[in-house]
């Protein structure tokens, strides 16, 4: 067992600091706000009312967009709330708390479009039954949250008294279509330029032929429901829009508008992002001073050097990290990897479980200690392995997760998704087991831990390269993936210096990856 140094009182004094004034900070947003939550159709909804009362006005409907939940959403609703609002969100099927599959994945799009838009009529039929429903319905949607808004809103006419879609590809407003009544339209300033191109024509719909829409310029009337803008986020990319204080503002003053009063301006903005990275960094920083508490697990003499694992070069790492990079996503091109109802979680699964067993197989022949030989065995205490990766993975999937669950994300499994979690676990252990022990012990190459991260992260671009049209959603967990990974980097260098064996990071990181996907990923029907 490690020792608590100064330092690391110090820093875990400090994360403690941090974490109260985040959490502070964040529970702050929502004191002046009533919170009420139902599961109408059992679609899961919660209700944000105005403490102070709402005056007339449409309960303002806010949808999350693809592998989201209605957490991503809450700085709309709190700082539509705290501006007089009452706003709605829910989890579509297949994401969040819902437990009804989404119906078609990315295969079937009529089945999903239907299966998207039901959810969004039993919450909109939800709001108007509503004290405040009297006063209609207004619908706010992200990404693929804003397509189906406006697909509802086009379909539903003058029920719906106003739309905003945020950061929403424009097909759902085919060329030369009215739109939906009163259409804010946003896009991040750092997003592509034809989703850019697409929010402006969007912003345009309606308007007279040839009309070069400027943004921040309102066009058209909100009586008559023609009322058009478009607002450019800055500094702000596809997730970050969702923070931006230009935009929570402008969502809040469209509101005002659609319910007839000139917009007041907004004295409260919850861009609550710099305070979910305050928490975040605080409780990867606390895991440091608590690393020091696992047992060790290394027989040897204390000390880094007396580490167990591979303990390769860079003379035989390379080609043992390149060559399971390569070869994974060429070999599951030959088999099915669509066994789980789990958008893509199967193919993750599959991609590391194949990838850990090659990673292995190149470490026999590479001639490396493996660690079921006398050496690393005799040497090995197990029980702390076993208490360390559980202790891991329990402040990872508890301890962080449920400031996650709180704050940004659903990370409480339901359903079907308790049971995809021990399935995922299944197929990410072989890939963290062989990893860290190939990038740990004495002598190990400087940076090998991030090469391999590297190539891995290579290996699934090639294979959403290879099956583009299957694996495209790969493309919005790689950021993702790339960020888990530094975090992962920071637990399994504190995990082996206190402990002396890389399977604690491995059997700790694997199960928090394996929890995050279960319950991250859309569930979909089979």
């Amino acid at each position: 067992m490690g020792r608590l140094t100064p330092a690391r009182l110090l820093v875990a004094l400090l994360a403690v600091l941090a974490i109260g004034a985040a959490l502070w900070r964040l529970q702050d947003a929502t004191l002046a706000v009533i919170v009420e939550r139902a599961a109408p159709g059992g679609v899961p909804v919660t209700v944000f009312r105005p403490a102070s009362g709402a005056p007339p006005g449409p309960v303002v409907v806010v949808a999350h967009g693809f592998a989201g939940a209605q957490q991503l959403m809450l700085p709309f609703a709190v700082t539509l709330a705290r501006h007089g609002h009452v706003a709605v969100t829910f989890d579509f099927p297949g994401h969040g708390r819902n437990a009804e599959p989404l119906a078609g994945g990315l295969r079937d799009h009529q089945r999903a479009s239907t299966s998207l838009r039901g959810a969004l009529e039993i919450v909109e039929h939800y709001a108007r039954d509503l004290p405040e429903g009297r006063d209609g319905v207004m619908l706010l949607g992200h990404s693929m949250g804003g397509h189906v808004v406006l697909d509802h809103a086009m379909a539903r006419g003058a029920a719906i008294a106003g739309t905003v879609a945020v950061s929403t590809f424009g097909a759902a407003i085919p060329p030369g279509s009215a739109g939906p009544r009163n259409l804010l339209v946003m896009v991040g300033g750092w997003e592509p330029g034809r989703l850019r191109e697409e929010s402006a024509r969007m912003a345009a719909s309606g308007l007279p032929d040839g009309t070069a829409v400027r943004p921040d310029t309102t066009y058209g009337s909100f009586a008559e429901g023609t009322a058009r803008r478009l607002a450019i986020i800055p500094g702000v990319e596809h997730i970050a829009v969702l923070y931006g204080a230009k935009g929570l503002e402008a969502a809040a003053q469209w509101a005002d508008s659609v319910a007839g009063r000139a917009p007041t301006p907004v004295r409260f903005v919850d861009a609550r992002g710099p305070w979910i990275g305050l928490l975040m960094l605080g409780l990867v920083a606390l895991a440091w001073p608590l690393a020091a508490l696992l047992p060790r697990a290394d027989r040897g003499r204390l000390g880094a050097s007396a580490g167990l694992g591979a303990g390769l070069g860079w003379r035989r790492l390379w080609w043992v990290a390149l060559l399971p990079a390569v070869a994974t996503p060429l070999l599951l091109r030959l088999v099915p990897t669509d066994a789980l109802p789990l958008l893509l979680g199967d193919y993750v699964a599959a991609h590391c479980a194949l990838y850990g067993a090659l990673t292995a197989l190149c470490l026999w022949r590479a001639g490396a200690t493996m660690p079921w030989t006398r050496e690393p065995a005799r040497r090995t205490r197990w029980w702390p392995v076993l208490v360390g990766g559980a202790a891991l993975a329990a402040y990872g999937t508890l301890g962080i997760g449920s400031a996650i669950d709180a704050e940004v994300m659903a990370f409480w499994p339901v359903g079907a998704r308790w049971w995809l979690t021990g399935a995922m676990l299944a197929g990410l252990l072989p890939f963290f087991l062989a990893d860290e022990w190939l990038t740990r012990g004495p002598g190990a190459a400087p940076l090998g831990y991030a090469a391999t991260k590297l190539c891995f992260l290579l290996s699934l671009a090639l294979a959403i390269a290879l099956d583009l049209k299957r694996l495209f959603f790969l493309i919005i967990i790689l950021p993702v993936i790339l960020l888990l990974f530094l975090v992962f980097g920071r637990f399994s260098a504190w995990a082996w210096r206190s402990t002396g064996h890389p399977w604690i990071a491995a059997l700790g990181n694997a199960a928090i990856l394996a929890w995050a996907t279960g319950t991250i990923f859309p569930l979909v029907a089979r």
